[in-house]
């Protein structure tokens, strides 16, 4: 394939035999140093750490970012809509990690890091195998604690929801629908548009987006956020964000994704279209996941815990009461919380040299 355009000192190289998989890896630093795994989310790629990379293997760290499951260069998944979904179960994503490190003869991790849905993995990795994952970053989706055994019953928000004026849907939901994948595989602005309309809608570039609590699991609180996240009921996603194209002169004055990186994108997905990544929604909106994850019910992250999301980022309170519980049950030795200035929901990307910061002060406090 086409190399990718890596700063300097990142490489990029194949790793077979992981769980299935044959697996890209972007690495920094020296092999034998303390490991350091970086988790992606959606929809993103190991590309998303570019940033960040160079900065954690210069102290000393050596870093593996791969494209999980689903996604980019990564090979072995399947992800038709009708077939099976357990690939994409959360606790195969940690079997995943485990045998990543396995295949690179990595006994222990320094930290396992994850953004978006890679927050989640990380969570997961931490409180399955802490003799592995000694310490766990999770930006921009709070990890809550595994589901109850006998959950409170909710207010049906999705009806309620379409009930509204104007109506809404939750985006997750509609990721989990059959048409998802293709409407964005087959954006009608393109797909580079598209990618460039979602990115500036949910960065801080957006001057929308000044998230806050929100009280309840209610349609009334959920459809405050905006429609990225809770989108008009009739609309697909790349219709929904389409309204908030940035300008030609925002584009030009775009540092942290300029053109050619969101290019990038654009080329792997429209290689591998997008159902990877939604299968994994699928999981969390149909139950597949919290079947699995009840046997840890009451069951805490005990290694050291961290939180960094974007200031900007409504991802923090999307799941009312999330980022609470993380601090108060979720993680047993909870080092903080960091809202960063000045980015959004891809803190990592938006605001690289503070992340690095944060990350690196956690990792040898």
């Amino acid at each position: 394939m086409t190399p990718l355009p890596l700063p300097p000192g990142i490489r990029s190289r194949m790793v077979p035999g992981v769980n299935g998989l044959t697996m890209h890896v972007l690495e920094a630093g020296e092999a034998g140093r303390p490991c350091l795994l970086l988790l992606h989310g959606f929809p993103e790629l190991a590309f998303s750490w570019r940033h960040v990379m160079p900065r954690l293997a210069e102290a000393g760290y050596h870093v593996v970012a791969p494209d999980q499951r689903g996604y980019g260069r990564t090979t072995g998944w399947t992800a038709e809509y009708d077939a099976p979904l357990a690939p994409f179960h959360m606790l195969n994503f940690v079997r995943d990690a485990l045998a990543l490190l396995e295949a690179m003869g990595i006994a222990r991790t320094r930290a396992v890091i994850g953004h978006d849905f890679g927050s989640p993995v990380a969570a997961w990795c931490a409180l399955v195998r802490p003799d592995i994952f000694s310490r766990v970053a999770l930006m921009s989706s709070p990890f809550a604690g595994p589901p109850a055994r006998n959950p409170a019953p909710q207010e049906d928000v999705h009806t309620a929801m379409a009930a509204l004026t104007p109506p809404r849907k939750h985006y997750q939901w509609y990721y989990a629908t059959r048409p998802a994948a293709s409407d964005m595989n087959h954006a009608p602005q393109g797909l580079l548009a598209f990618l460039r309309a979602y990115y500036h809608h949910k960065s801080a570039e957006w001057p929308g987006n000044k998230p806050y609590p929100l009280k309840g699991w209610t349609a009334t609180e959920l459809a405050q956020m905006p429609d990225y996240y809770i989108m008009p009921l009739h609309a697909t996603m790349p219709e929904a964000v389409d309204p908030f194209m940035p300008s030609p002169a925002e584009i030009a004055a775009n540092t942290w994704l300029p053109d050619s990186d969101l290019a990038v994108y654009a080329a792997e997905y429209a290689r591998t279209g997008f159902q990877g990544g939604l299968q994994s929604y699928r999981c969390n909106t149909g139950g597949a996941n919290a079947a699995e994850l009840t046997l840890f019910s009451g069951r805490r992250i005990e290694v050291p815990a961290l939180f960094i999301s974007g200031a900007s980022d409504w991802g923090t309170y999307q799941f009312p009461g999330a980022f609470t519980r993380m601090q108060d049950t979720a993680c047993a030795d909870f080092r903080g919380a960091h809202l960063v200035p000045g980015a959004g929901h891809w803190v990592q990307q938006e605001q690289p040299a503070i992340t690095a910061s944060l990350l690196l002060d956690f990792l040898q406090s």
